[in-house]
């Protein structure tokens, strides 16, 4: 993932532009609605003028932390709105997906939203680390490359 971002950095791409890719990228690869975050992360991109490349590798990067992150949001925005937990058995939520569609709605439509909701939350201040974090080491390596900033 180095060499994309020093190509960004040389590109002149700054420093704050690609931390903020990574910021929004992030919250957005996470986003828990299965099978929404390549074109969340794709409007997110165009809206704000992120490097679009680079953010989907993000995405794809993430996709190891998607399920255990849709997971957390599930059970979180749960507890906020002190609804009852939905137990998960993938191969019967699947089969209503495919084969019964309404009553997979009414049955995980709200689990959705609880999930959604939680995002909602959790995505600022997660996007804020990301970025605060990123900033400072994407600086000291376009100055170390004698990048202009």
């Amino acid at each position: 993932m180095l060499t994309p971002v020093l190509a960004q950095l040389t590109q002149g791409i700054t420093p704050e532009k690609i931390a903020l890719t990574f910021a929004v990228g992030s919250a957005c690869a996470l986003f828990p609605i299965f099978g929404t975050t390549t074109l969340l992360c794709t409007a997110a991109a165009i809206v704000l003028k992120l490097n679009q490349p680079l953010i989907q590798v993000l995405n794809q990067l993430l996709l190891a932390a998607y399920f255990p992150v849709m997971y957390l949001c599930i059970r979180f925005g749960e507890t906020l709105l002190g609804a009852p937990r939905v137990s998960f058995d993938i191969a019967r939520m699947n089969d209503l997906f495919w084969h019964a569609p309404r009553e997979f709605l009414q049955q995980f439509g709200a689990t959705a939203l609880h999930a959604v909701l939680a995002w909602c939350l959790l995505a600022p201040v997660f996007g804020a680390a990301i970025y605060f974090a990123t900033l400072p080491l994407l600086r000291r390596f376009a100055q170390r490359k004698s990048i202009p900033t």
